[in-house]
């Protein structure tokens, strides 16, 4: 979600004639888009705001934008001062006035701050400009926020309720899309498969986004298990674009701390969802994320959770050490298990994560594999791209010049080498 925010920050500045760069030396502007999720992110902004108060001469103007932005803006005020624009992830449309308001404020000798935090009346979608592709995959939202209230997330504060974008203006955006060269598009929301803007939810979407010409690969995420509805799994064994691939966070295996969560459903409950996507799309690969450490885990916790990994066998998922966000009931908590024990249970789940996406990927070797080239690699010959199920591929062409052949394209490819994060392989005999 933050990758699109920041892309379509960039394409309302254009408007102003500003455009992005490379190298923050020659910025006028600096936005720093963040997360809140995890309390990392955040102290990250902080470090990165003294960094360009110290290094950066002349100082350009600095915006924060995002979740924190929305979340610590008296913090934000009070840590740097020195910080131009603060704004809510709901409000980045209003950008180009906030810079505006900031540049009339210093031809008048005035040192203030513009701030916008509030939850608009009206959709930031239908102000935006049209959206600018810029490769042959795109991220589209079409959901924000959350009802959900997970103990430990701040999403339904920062992001406020949930709320989906019309189908039509979805299906929209979709065809500028394609128009621009895309042929794969993530569907994106803090609750993804929530999607209300079509009567039959996300699998409606889905199938009318399918009959669109020239686009070759669906995706969505970040979905919950209260939501995945018998439409949506039907949807993953009848829609040929939609993708072997789901995103599905557990967060923990042990009932006991799931109710603590607040998730509202059960290690059962997901469990047979699981069962459910696989009768219909056997192939598919599973991804999940998993917090540990909430207070309130136990040893007894973490061991049910590890076998729902065992049980389950992810081919991909992100785990994380619990961080207290305020605001959160969970930070209230007085259970708050230490880092040290947070620091082994992690490097115990990773180890077995990192095990069962290694042999995921192995069973691809010397297997054909459809990949979509959507970026070069480290070296000048280097390609690389993503399988269907979300394996990030990657090919060593004869000559330079073939990047550019294959760029864009989807290819089979021959896959050679399997490791835990990546596939590498050849690229099959091609007509062009």
């Amino acid at each position: 979600m933050n990758v699109y925010d920041s892309t379509r920050m960039e394409d309302v500045m254009k408007q102003d004639g500003y455009v992005s760069t490379a190298n923050i030396s020659d910025a006028d502007l600096v936005v720093l888009n963040t997360c809140h999720i995890r309390e990392k992110a955040a102290e990250k902004l902080y470090s990165e705001l003294g960094r360009l108060r110290r290094d950066k001469t002349p100082k350009p103007m600095i915006a924060v934008a995002g979740c924190v932005a929305q979340a610590e803006q008296e913090e934000i005020a009070r840590r740097a001062p020195y910080v131009d624009i603060i704004v809510g992830p709901q409000s980045y449309h209003r950008l180009p006035k906030m810079v505006a308001d900031i540049e009339a404020f210093k031809i008048q000798g005035h040192q203030k701050r513009s701030v916008d935090i509030d939850f608009p009346l009206e959709s930031k979608f239908d102000l935006l400009p049209r959206v600018q592709a810029k490769g042959v995959s795109a991220f589209l939202t079409i959901q924000e926020g959350c009802d959900k209230f997970c103990s430990f997330c701040v999403v339904p504060y920062t992001r406020g309720a949930e709320f989906s974008r019309p189908v039509d203006n979805v299906l929209q955006e979709a065809k500028q899309l394609i128009e621009d060269g895309v042929s794969e598009v993530t569907l994106l929301g803090q609750n993804v498969n929530a999607y209300s803007g079509d009567s039959k939810g996300l699998a409606g979407l889905i199938r009318k986004l399918s009959r669109i010409r020239g686009l070759e690969r669906i995706r969505y995420t970040t979905s919950h298990p209260r939501d995945m509805d018998k439409e949506l799994i039907a949807a993953h064994g009848e829609v040929t674009q939609l993708m072997p691939y789901l995103h599905l966070p557990i967060q923990s295996g042990s009932d006991d701390l799931l109710k603590k969560m607040n998730r509202q459903h059960t290690a059962e409950d997901y469990l047979k969802v699981i069962e459910a996507v696989r009768d219909v799309r056997p192939d598919i690969a599973l991804s999940s994320d998993f917090i540990i450490g909430h207070p309130g885990e136990c040893d007894r916790d973490f061991e049910k959770t590890l076998q729902l990994i065992e049980t389950v066998g992810f081919a991909q998922a992100y785990s994380f050490k619990y961080s207290p966000r305020p605001g959160t009931p969970a930070s209230t908590i007085s259970e708050q298990i230490p880092e040290d024990i947070k620091s082994v249970r992690l490097e115990i789940l990773q180890n077995l994560l990192n095990k069962q996406q290694k042999e995921f990927n192995v069973r691809f070797l010397g297997e054909s594999v459809p990949v979509l080239f959507d970026r070069k690699g480290k070296l000048p010959s280097q390609i690389a791209g993503r399988s269907p199920h979300m394996q990030a591929v990657h090919v060593n062409c004869k000559e330079a010049k073939e990047v550019d052949k294959y760029f864009g394209s989807t290819v089979n490819v021959r896959i050679t080498e399997a490791f835990s994060k990546s596939l590498t392989g050849i690229i099959e005999h091609t007509t062009f």
